[in-house]
C-alpha cells in the first residue's frame, strides 16, 4: 500500500470490517461517487485480489449492499477453504505429468504419432 493510499484511508476511511487473511475493508466517510460509496480494502501483506473472500468480494463490487453476516459467510460441508492463486510462483499447483513439475515429459502409448506416407 502507497504512503497516498494509508493517508486517504486515515483522512477519509472508516473501518467496516476485517476478514480471516487480515485484509482490512474501508469506506469513504458521507463523500460519494456518482451517487455509490467508495470501498476499498487494504491488503495484509502481498495484494493479491484473490485473498479476498467471496462475501467481501460482493461487497466491494457493490453486488451486496452490506458486508455478510458472519452465518453467511461461514463454509458449508461441501466448499473447500480458500487459499490464493500461486500460478507464476514456486508454489503453483503442476499436476502429475506435467513438465514443469519433473522437467521432463513421461512418453506414454498415447503420445502423438506422426502419418508417414507411403
Amino acid at each position: 500500500m502507497s504512503i497516498g493510499t494509508r493517508l486517504y484511508t486515515l483522512l477519509r476511511g472508516e473501518l467496516v470490517g476485517t476478514d480471516s487473511f487480515g485484509n482490512r475493508y474501508y469506506r469513504s466517510k458521507g463523500r460519494r461517487l456518482h451517487g455509490r460509496e467508495r470501498r476499498w480494502v487494504l491488503y495484509k501483506g502481498d495484494a493479491e485480489a484473490t485473498t479476498v473472500p467471496a462475501e467481501w468480494s460482493a461487497w466491494l463490487h457493490h453486488t451486496a449492499p452490506q458486508p455478510l453476516m458472519e452465518r453467511a459467510a461461514q463454509a458449508r460441508s461441501w466448499q473447500k477453504e480458500q487459499h490464493p492463486n500461486r500460478t507464476g510462483t514456486p508454489a503453483a499447483y503442476r499436476p502429475s505429468g506435467s513438465q514443469l513439475r519433473t522437467g521432463v515429459h513421461a512418453r506414454t502409448d498415447s503420445d502423438y504419432e506422426p502419418w508417414i506416407p507411403e
